[in-house]
């Protein structure tokens, strides 16, 4: 074994993730060191209230989490406390005092990430994330390391698991959003407020991070677009697998000629592609490489112990890259010239995406109802591939489901409220955005 001093680890936060990440830091011990070259031991850990779960013995304990960023006797501070501004805080505090940080929050990353990266480089520092985004799955440093050789054309994730529990048990069992949401509270896989995970925000702040590593481009959350799956029923889930797909809330960002796409929000994909058939809370990341091809990463998307080895796994290449010349590590986002040549493509506007579309009507069934509906589409360019349309008495109101070609979003915008504005639609026209993720586009 090396005679290398260990690196000594701060973890502020010790509640699920940060007592999985303290457990396997104890439990593996031995065999971190093996890999590391080096022992990684627990100098210290901030907390506001004791983790039954784990046996802190031994280990410095604080209620101040600064208190960490500021020991001297620390070298890596672990931020598990997630949120927005006092983690930004904590994080440049441990910075200035010249520590290395590891986090798992990925809001922290995608807004305020290029300013922390920046004091890390001012610094000579490591910041890594590997946990930020899908748990346990070693997404970040496939797409930073293990494709380098890539120009990535798309990646597709669904990067939430509390959506992706509702929209299976939707389907799998033909119930409202708002029951297997319910569900989902009770069982611990949703917040009391959902907001983050079933508006897209949550996912937003994922595909933020791996499009920027994906593109070279420094990360720009306000410009994602994110839509919920709030609006879904189980008619639209049903109609969805009547016509051959399934609806997934997918995080997708695109390469084009014009731009980078940025983009949250419910999606129907073929049954046949591998992420529609990803069930539950797992996680999956689809990501297109101009000489790999297509390429899948999943696996658990959260929890306290694939979400450790995450964290740890960071941590590990924190205590290999120690001694190494900042200049010569793997840079934050992949790219050296962050700012370089691709910087210059913008994140295009929701409204220029182009994409195919199915829309549901509730439509009064009387004669010349469709032909409306058609010609409203066709004046925006917008042609038909399929169309649903259920047997009614004359007067009643008949569910109209259809299924376009690809259009661009500010035509479809202008259809709808078109076609909101006739008599004889009823309520709001439900879209959701169509993506055949094949490896050919």
């Amino acid at each position: 074994m090396t005679t290398l001093k260990p690196v000594r680890v701060g973890i502020c936060g010790l509640g699920t993730v940060g007592g999985g990440t303290f457990n396997v830091l104890t439990r593996n011990a031995d065999e971190i060191a093996r890999r590391a070259g080096r022992p990684i031991v627990i100098e210290q850990v901030a907390m506001r209230r004791d983790n039954p779960d784990c046996d802190t013995t031994g280990v410095k304990t604080t209620a101040d989490i600064f208190e960490v960023a500021r020991n001297p006797d620390v070298d890596v501070l672990v931020e598990l406390i997630g949120g927005y501004d006092v983690a930004r805080e904590l994080v440049l505090t441990a910075i200035e005092h010249g520590k290395h940080v590891v986090t798992a929050n990925k809001a922290l990353i995608a807004v305020h990430g290029n300013e922390i990266f920046q004091a890390a480089h001012e610094k000579g520092v490591i910041v890594a994330f590997e946990a930020a985004v899908a748990g346990g799955i070693p997404v970040i440093k496939s797409l930073r390391e293990g494709l380098g050789a890539n120009r990535i054309e798309w990646l597709a994730g669904i990067i939430n698991g509390t959506g992706n529990y509702i929209l299976t048990h939707m389907r799998d069992e033909g119930r409202a959003f708002e029951d297997v949401l319910a569900e989902a509270q009770a069982l611990g896989y949703a917040e009391a407020d959902p907001t983050f995970d079933v508006e897209g925000i949550d996912a937003a702040h994922k595909l933020t991070i791996l499009a920027s590593i994906a593109y070279g481009v420094p990360l720009q959350f306000e410009k994602a677009y994110t839509e919920g799956i709030s609006r879904i029923t189980a008619e639209d889930v049903e109609q969805a697998d009547n016509l051959g797909y399934i609806i997934k809330h997918l995080g997708i960002s695109k390469r084009t000629e014009a731009g980078f796409e940025l983009r949250v929000h419910p999606t129907l994909i073929p049954k046949e592609r591998l992420l529609a058939n990803v069930h539950g809370v797992k996680n999956a990341i689809a990501v297109m490489g101009d000489a790999v091809g297509p390429t899948l990463y999943y696996g658990a998307g959260a929890g306290a112990e694939p979400t450790a080895s995450a964290v740890v796994a960071d941590l590990l290449d924190v205590a290999r890259d120690i001694t190494t010349d900042h200049h010569y590590r793997v840079p934050y986002l992949a790219f050296s010239g962050i700012h370089d040549s691709e910087d210059s493509l913008p994140m295009l506007p929701m409204e220029d995406i182009v994409t195919a579309y199915y829309l549901r009507l509730l439509a009064v069934d009387r004669p010349g109802v469709l032909a409306r509906v058609a010609t409203i589409l066709s004046e925006q360019g917008i042609s038909i591939e399929a169309l649903i349309q259920k047997e009614a008495t004359e007067g009643e109101l008949v569910p109209i489901i259809l299924l376009t070609h690809r259009t661009r979003e500010k035509h479809m915008n202008e259809a709808i409220r078109q076609l909101e504005s006739l008599a004889d639609i009823a309520g709001p026209v439900t879209r959701i955005r169509v993506e055949s993720l094949d490896e050919h586009e």
